[in-house]
Formats: structure tokens, sequence, C-alpha cells
């Protein structure tokens, strides 16, 4: 997939990012604070009258609530931190403890065997065996983020175009070619961000 300087990033969800959408069309992205003065520009337009709000969190694609302030200072006051809480105490200094931590484990003398012939020896290569399993849980955990993201935010706006239901089975299959099928002559808005929210949910491409 390309990348659209539109579209949620991973820098701009994890510092809590949202994107706003007026029926369909896409009104706004960023700080809640930011959206929030962008939905009250265009809350008195006609088109506010017949087509929903929906705010979505650019981490989870889940709907979000979204206070609209009266005024842009109202807004930068209504998200501003509380006063009256302690700061949290600085970490110690110094840096943690690091170190191997030796615990028992059984094994089948063939399992053995094969061990003691790997270079450096068993523990080198359970070390290597553990980290590889790690990385391959970690893939697929990152697959099935994308996915679940996606589909929450097409769960709440697209319900009612065309294709919907063939675009969620090929979205859990893993299938672009009929993803894009399904989602051919969506409205782009739409189209732009669900995409940018499955980046990572059709495995990474050759190349």
């Amino acid at each position: 997939m390309t990348s659209d300087p539109s579209s949620p990033d991973p820098a701009a969800s994890a510092s809590g990012a949202v994107t706003a959408f007026l029926g369909h069309r896409r009104i706004g992205r960023g700080s809640r604070a930011a959206v929030a003065r962008a939905a009250r520009r265009v809350l008195g337009s006609p088109a506010a009258a017949s087509a929903p709000l929906l705010v979505f969190d650019d981490a989870s694609g889940a709907l979000v609530e979204l206070d609209l302030p009266p005024s842009a200072s109202d807004a930068a006051t209504a998200t501003a931190a509380p006063r009256g809480g302690e700061a949290a105490p600085p970490p110690p200094p110094g840096r943690p403890r690091l170190g191997v931590v030796a615990r028992e484990v059984t094994l089948l003398p063939q399992h053995w065997e094969w061990l003691a012939l790997q270079p450096g020896g068993a523990s080198v290569a359970l070390r290597k065996l553990v980290h590889e399993a790690r990385r391959n849980l970690a893939g697929r955990g990152a697959v099935r983020a994308a996915q679940e993201r996606c589909y929450q935010f097409l769960r709440a706006i697209a319900g009612d175009l065309p294709g919907y239901e063939e675009a969620l089975r090929a979205l859990f299959r893993g299938d672009l070619a009929a993803f894009d099928a399904a989602t051919a002559g969506w409205p782009d808005d739409v189209l732009a961000h669900g995409r940018a929210l499955a980046d990572g949910a059709f495995g990474t491409p050759p190349g």
C-alpha cells in the first residue's frame, strides 16, 4: 500500500490522534482538540443535518467520543492536563540490572544431543530458538491487530456500502486483491482511511 500524508501513522497514533468523518467525508485528523475545532466548523453546515459525525481512534480504529467545546480556547482548556496531581517520582539513577536467569529445562535425550551439536552449545541454541519463536508470534500478532483495526472502522462507517461483507471476508482472509475488488467504488475518504488502517493486514509484499 502507498503512504498517504493524510492517513494515520504510528507516531500520530501513539500520541492519541483521531480522525473525524461527517458521513463518508473526512473532515479532520490530528489531536482531539484540533479535530474538535474542525468538527465545530462544519457542524453548522446543511450537510451536517443529514450525516452523522463519527470520530475514530487512529491506533485502534474504534469509535471514540469527542468533546465539542464552543471555542478554540475552551478546547485547549478541556484537553489540558488536570492540575493538583503530584508528579511521578523520577526513576532511580543507574542502569537496570541485566543478566542471565538460570532455570531448569527438561528435554528428551535426543533434544540434548541436537542442542549440543549447535554452534555455541545448548544455551546459545535455545536462546536463538526462543528469539525466532517470539519474532514469528509478533508478526502474526501484528497482522491480527491490523485486521481488527480496519474492521472496527469499517463496521462503523461502511456497513451500508456495496461489497461490505465481501470486504470483511477478504480482510480476515488476507486477500488484498479481493479486498480491493470489494471496495471499488467506495467513497474516496472511507477507502483511503480503511486501507491505511489495514496496513500490515495483508502481509508484506514481495521485493
